[in-house]
């Protein structure tokens, strides 16, 4: 009978051991890795074609990847655990494992200080000159520490940090494989951040209307009309800083013409079938979800890739 007693105390066990592994996952947010893609620009655009003449770059990249999602989660980790009595007001964000009870708060501070802790040695194993740590480490407290204790709650600063993070992905993965990222490339990440983050606040306050300020304060600095404007005039800026880009980047192909002009039309589509999703359709709330969900946008930036990909195999800069 003990024995009996014994394994079904076991079995009962296992189950809860699961759940709170798949809380954790869900708290890492693994769909949001998509973000640490930006990584990839700057040998996608590098002079020489590094990608192709030297793949083994490549895999520092793929390195840069998996550091900067290690980093992310940690992150998640660390702003879930802030936030945990905020997201518990939120009709969305009550769900989430820490709010919902379903995580153990010390699993989760243990799990993001061991991926902060065995982070950074990879890093330097993927970039022996530390430029890359430096990087990632400045990653890390900007939007681990800063923004989820402070900054988060200082108006336009929580959106300019958040396309920080971006333009930190990007640096990082020039970093990683010592090569110069073109300025161009950066203003055009960081306004695509912008862009994201400001359609997520608008997202937010529109969700949870009159009660945004019981959920997180800040919120009660902005307003649909403010932030409408502010993604009229980010929208634009997109459009114009591509093209820029696009005709005059050093490793854009110049003969017969500027070729990485034709990839324009897809930009315009991209970001005009994401300003539709979040004005019809009321998304924005969480862009990698709409990336994978929304087919005609996800096969925008598919055949926006493969035609950037295309331009620069064939034609020589």
């Amino acid at each position: 009978m003990n024995n009996l007693s014994g394994t079904q105390s076991i079995e009962r066990a296992a189950p809860l051991s699961i759940r709170s592994l798949r809380a954790l996952v869900r708290t890492m947010r693994p769909r949001q890795w998509i973000k640490n893609v930006f990584v990839f620009a700057a040998i996608a655009f590098s002079e020489g074609r590094l990608w192709y003449h030297q793949p083994l770059e490549l895999l520092r990249v793929i390195g840069a990847f998996v550091a900067f999602s290690m980093a992310a989660s940690a992150i998640y980790l660390i702003n879930d655990l802030v936030d945990i009595e905020k997201d518990r007001a939120h009709p969305k964000k009550r769900h989430r494992p820490l709010a919902a009870g379903l995580l153990s708060p010390t699993v989760a501070a243990v799990t993001a200080a061991v991926l902060i802790v065995s982070v950074f040695p990879f890093a330097v194993w993927l970039d022996g000159d530390l430029d890359f740590a430096l990087v990632l480490a400045i990653y890390v407290v900007v939007q681990g520490f800063l923004y989820s204790y402070w900054l988060k709650n200082v108006v336009i600063f929580d959106i300019l940090i958040i396309a920080a993070g971006f333009i930190l992905r990007a640096v990082a993965g020039a970093a990683v494989i010592d090569i110069v990222i073109t300025p161009w490339l950066i203003v055009c990440m960081g306004l695509l951040a912008l862009f994201l983050g400001i359609g997520k606040r608008r997202h937010e306050l529109k969700l949870l209307e009159d009660g945004a300020g019981n959920h997180r304060r800040i919120l009660e600095e902005y307003s649909i009309p403010l932030l409408d404007q502010m993604q009229a005039i980010v929208t634009a800026s997109i459009v114009m800083a591509y093209s820029m880009t696009a005709f005059s980047a050093p490793v854009a192909p110049q003969k017969p013409f500027p070729m990485l002009m034709i990839t324009i039309p897809f930009v315009v589509y991209a970001i005009f079938r994401y300003l539709y999703l979040i004005y019809q359709r009321d998304g924005g709330g969480a862009p990698e979800e709409l990336v994978l969900q929304d087919r005609p946008l996800a096969l925008s930036i598919i055949l926006w890739g493969l035609t950037v990909l295309g331009v620069l195999i064939i034609f020589p800069s």
